[in-house]
């Protein structure tokens, strides 16, 4: 059958892990008489540190933020230069001249043109236009990161006195020995007068190897505008959901028993779209990236034709017959690159483009506030990178009321080969959209219920009976500033990978494995603050993953399928409750009964503690007992012997598969 003669199913939506309302104030987006919105007045309160660390998400911002802070400094402060550092040229137009004063400020942003050296240029042209910059009279330019290292080479760390320097995207920033950006940054704080200004969306300091080092972060001043104040007060989004949907071999490729393929299925080609296709490094990359765009088009429709002035794509839509606009990002051709992202940076309506499709780009530091759906396929292993690309359609536009990110994973089969891969990556998906679930959350304090100390407590504090306060600085400040980080390194620990579809007692999870990753994350914590911040760490993603509601002057709270009154909240009840395991409620419900079952198995065989020799004991009694009940032994079963059989039949299944893998 021609693929043109299939009838289409309908889109389907996909799987919400994660669904937040927002009460669409406005405020974030209002402005003081200083032309500053919320998070920028916020920043600017602190301009006079020397070193400031701006943690605020994708929009709130923070380029425009950096020219206030810039400025004052120029004007105010003494600073005879600013050097603005993005991660790559296309961000860099973030920067351009800006009229500040017809808000209320009393300078305006007036880069030399000549020194935006996020231009077309060679390295070498690059770094000389850096070291006479230096020299001149200029007093602001704008660079890559790469452009900044590759001049500092050339420079002495004395040839910052007097300069700030703004680094954006600052998770670049590493502080491994062989990031080249950290060292550069350690060595001009260490030996030159600078300041610096670091700015970064992501909540997260970095996902295996820190950004910084502890004693280089506290010489910074932290400035953070969570992600919940940001998006409560837009104007026009009012919702965001984070999901996720399955495919089968290839997401592109026709499965006929959907009569569709996966990407088809999930792609509503009626929302403004960025298709972030697989890392070819990646298992579910098809390692022809140029080859996948078109099978992505194909998915669409027909090619038209490109227009050869902008490098749009026109594709009319086997679905409805109309025209949409397509880039290509994924284009190796820098004539071709540049010449979309030229067309790209002046759109101004959403009739402008339909779909963008990329790979390394249209992550971090894009600007495209109409793109509702951000469809990224295959698992991203970072969770920086996640929150960038979901920072992708939390834009507020007139043109939505809901954002969507949706993640296209491989679904664990069991006749994959690879099916323990699979369930990792879903798991590790999951935990992303977990950690997510916290940081979109409005912010809770909590103290115990007999604590005076702060009497003027306001609607967002909670009092728990059996609550311990930390009882040094440096636990409060755990508290106050890493609590995102902590989650981050709790939820990808490998026992809690495993702990978290609920097959561990919450009281295990809770009481034990979370305060073991709490004293190696901190081992210079007493037994009674890391006991102080293991509460606030299960209480709070507790409360944040259950629903918050008032009735009459009380308050309730609806978690693990109890509906609690928050005046009778007692740490030993809160201790009882798995927090992470709504998450696999929701996957249960939505997925196979086989696909569930792979998961489970997957994480099984990872606690099995059998030898080879036992399991190959086992099977012929494995035969007997799926003889006389006519079926196979259960490892969920309350009889030991059946338990044990289960479990000797996981191991052989998987050594199998193992041995079909390696031929």
């Amino acid at each position: 059958m021609d693929q043109k003669d299939i009838k289409h199913p309908e889109y389907i939506k996909p799987i919400n892990l994660v669904n937040v309302t927002y009460a669409q104030t406005g405020q974030s987006k209002s402005t003081n008489a200083l032309g500053m919105r919320e998070m920028q007045a916020k920043a600017y309160e602190a301009r006079s540190a020397q070193y400031l660390l701006l943690k605020a998400p994708p929009a709130s911002g923070k380029s425009r933020a950096l020219m206030f802070l810039a400025l004052d400094k120029l004007v105010n402060q003494g600073i005879k230069k600013v050097i603005v550092a993005v991660p790559e040229r296309s961000i860099g137009n973030s920067f351009a001249p800006t009229e500040l004063t017809k808000y209320g400020f009393y300078a305006n942003w007036e880069p030399n043109q000549r020194f935006n050296l996020c231009t077309a240029g060679s390295d070498k042209s690059k770094v000389k236009a850096f070291h006479l910059f230096l020299e001149s009279d200029e007093r602001i330019l704008i660079c890559t990161h790469a452009t900044l290292r590759f001049a500092f080479e050339g420079l002495k760390e004395t040839d910052f006195n007097d300069c700030l320097l703004a680094i954006d995207e600052f998770h670049h920033v590493s502080a491994d020995g062989e990031n080249i950006l950290g060292n550069v940054l350690r060595n001009i704080m260490s030996k030159s007068s600078a300041h610096i200004v670091a700015m970064t969306g992501s909540y997260f300091r970095g996902d295996s190897v820190p950004v910084l080092l502890p004693e280089d972060e506290a010489k910074f001043t932290p400035v953070t505008y969570n992600y919940y104040d940001q998006l409560n007060g837009y104007e026009y989004l009012r919702s965001l959901g984070i999901g996720y949907h399955f495919y089968r071999g290839r997401y592109y490729k026709y499965d006929p028993e959907k009569g569709t393929s996966a990407l088809e299925e999930i792609l509503d080609e009626n929302l403004k779209t960025i298709i972030h296709i697989p890392s070819v490094n990646s298992a579910e990359s098809s390692k022809e990236k140029l080859e996948e765009v078109n099978h992505i088009i194909d998915c669409i429709g027909d090619l038209e034709y490109q227009d050869t002035e902008t490098g749009v794509l026109y594709v009319k839509s086997k679905r409805s017959g109309q025209i949409l606009k397509l880039a290509d990002l994924v284009n190796d051709n820098q004539k071709e690159r540049d010449k979309i992202v030229a067309y790209l940076r002046g759109v101004s309506s959403p009739d402008d483009i339909d779909m963008i499709i990329a790979l390394g780009m249209a992550k971090e530091g894009f600007d495209w506030p109409y793109c509702q759906h951000a469809l990224t396929i295959g698992y991203r292993g970072s969770l920086t990178e996640i929150i960038q690309i979901i920072g992708r359609a939390t834009r507020d536009s007139s043109n939505k009321s809901h954002a969507q990110f949706t993640n296209l994973i491989a679904q664990p089969d069991a006749v994959d080969d690879d099916v323990k891969l699979a369930v990792n990556n879903m798991l590790k998906a999951i935990t992303a959209s977990l950690l997510m679930e916290q940081v979109l959350a409005p912010n809770f304090k909590f103290k115990p219920m007999d604590d005076e100390d702060e009497p003027d407590d306001d609607e967002n504090t909670i009092k728990i009976r059996g609550f311990k306060k930390p009882t040094s600085q440096r636990a409060k400040d755990i508290i106050e500033s890493d609590l995102n980080d902590l989650k981050a390194k709790i939820l990808q620990d490998d026992t809690m990978l495993k702990a978290m579809p609920g097959n561990i007692e919450p009281e295990v999870i809770n009481t034990v494995i979370i305060p073991r990753i709490i004293r190696e994350v901190y081992p210079d914590l007493s037994a009674e603050d890391v006991e102080a911040v293991r509460q606030y760490v299960v209480v709070d993603s507790v409360i944040k993953n259950g629903e918050v509601e008032d009735h009459g002057s009380k308050k309730f709270i609806r978690m693990a399928g109890s509906f609690v009154n928050i005046d009778d909240i007692h740490i030993d009840l809160i201790d009882t409750i798995n927090p992470f395991q709504k998450a696999f409620e929701i996957l249960s419900k939505n997925v196979t009964k086989s696909v569930l079952k792979s998961i489970q198995d997957a994480i099984n065989i990872t606690r099995i503690e059998m030898t080879q020799e036992e399991a190959i004991a086992s099977w012929d009694a494995i035969k007997r007992w799926k003889l006389n009940t006519g079926k196979a032994p259960d490892i969920n079963s309350y009889d030991p012997k059946e338990q044990r059989l289960a479990q000797a039949l996981l191991f052989l299944q998987d050594a199998k598969r193992k041995q079909n893998k390696n031929g």
